[in-house]
């Protein structure tokens, strides 16, 4: 008898972000919004950062123009085991992206996600 794979059921956010495309900066943003999850500094709901979250599973495959890819896995490690170390890296880096992405790009990211993940 053959094996049977199992079939893995993706986040609707993940799914979404699977059929949208992508910039670089939209990357960061993605980027940028999980760093200020991780920092505890966001104010969403835990289903949006849950749906955040899937999002970025998604997109860390594709290049943005702020992070490297040692980045996305410093991400990966504080979600899950985070150190007091590895929270204070998050927290210089969420500075960082909130100091190099422009407001207006940033307002228009989230209005991407609000409009394609919960409009």
């Amino acid at each position: 008898m053959a094996e049977v794979e199992p079939i893995i059921q993706l986040h609707p956010a993940a799914e979404w972000a699977q059929e949208t495309v992508f910039n670089a900066t939209q990357v960061d943003c993605t980027t940028a919004v999980v760093l200020k999850i991780l920092d505890n500094k966001c104010k969403m709901l835990p289903g949006e950062k849950a749906a955040v979250m899937a999002v970025f599973d998604i997109v860390k495959q594709q290049p943005g123009e702020l992070f490297s890819a040692e980045v996305f896995k410093l991400i990966d490690k504080a979600r899950s085991k985070p150190t007091g170390t590895l929270a204070q890296t998050i927290h210089e880096l969420r500075v960082y992206a909130e100091a190099n992405i422009p407001k207006p790009i940033m307002k228009a990211y989230k209005a991407l996600l609000r409009d394609g993940l919960f409009g």
